[in-house]
């Protein structure tokens, strides 16, 4: 299927979105609260393009969850989308103005101040991501809470959670470091609770807590199973395995 996108026409695969297709071909789309390991939300819009049908007719769509079945023609950045998206940078700003993402964001696509009222103690703009990873990769210790104004996220009675397991994978997904995680020594303190963490066998560095290695154990289906290595010495070793004779 023939997709015309800025002028160029590139083959595009029935049902991927646009946004699938634009990172495949190099096109670049910015985006806020899309992962491409937890799919699309359509949260924060940032990821507009124009689209226009057989007949002349435009419409704004979120390009990471617009799925492609027939061909049309796709602008990524018209006058009409960067407006759409200054407009969406100046209010997500508004809404987290103590981050220095949103604050370079907001100089980067030319925003101006405005009178709109800011917390300017908040960083977080409620994209879900971590809420998204916590469901799909962990035991769901997070959650939106509250309503109207006042909806943030938190753990439940914004107490210790008894299911968390203080991987850090919120506070690694944010995109605009919301997530407050502290780490001394051999202590990790994330959502009021503190963890001990455990050192890699092989450089020695603390890398994780126990009870994220007991979930990651218990998910993978491996009965007697434990990683004790971290992600670089664990790749390391892989690195070296492939490189033997075969």
């Amino acid at each position: 299927m023939k997709i015309t996108m800025d002028g160029r026409q590139i083959e595009a695969r029935a049902g991927e979105t646009i946004l699938e297709l634009a990172r495949r071909e190099g096109f670049p789309i910015p985006t806020l609260c899309y992962h491409e390991a937890l799919g699309a939300e359509g949260a924060c819009r940032l990821c507009t393009v124009e689209i226009k049908k057989t007949g002349g007719a435009s419409q704004l769509v979120a390009s990471c969850t617009y799925p492609l079945r027939s061909p049309v023609e796709v602008l990524t950045s018209s006058p009409a989308v960067e407006r759409l998206r200054r407009d969406i940078v100046m209010l997500l700003y508004k809404k987290a103005p103590n981050s220095p993402y949103m604050k370079d964001l907001f100089a980067a696509f030319g925003c101006q101040e405005n009178s709109l009222t800011a917390d300017l103690e908040e960083r977080c703009i409620l994209c879900r991501l971590c809420v998204r990873a916590c469901s799909q990769l962990g035991p769901s210790a997070i959650s939106v809470v509250s309503r109207g104004t006042s909806k943030r996220i938190g753990t439940p009675y914004d107490r210790a959670s008894s299911v968390c397991i203080g991987c850090g994978t919120c506070a690694e997904i944010c995109p605009t470091g919301a997530i407050k995680r502290q780490e001394t020594g051999n202590e990790r303190i994330i959502w009021h609770r503190s963890f001990d963490l455990i050192p890699c066998e092989q450089c020695g560095q603390p890398y994780a807590t126990r009870e994220q290695l007991d979930y990651a154990n218990a998910r993978s289906g491996l009965p007697g199973y434990e990683s004790r290595l971290c992600d670089a010495c664990r790749r390391n070793s892989l690195v070296r395995l492939s490189a033997l004779p075969k």
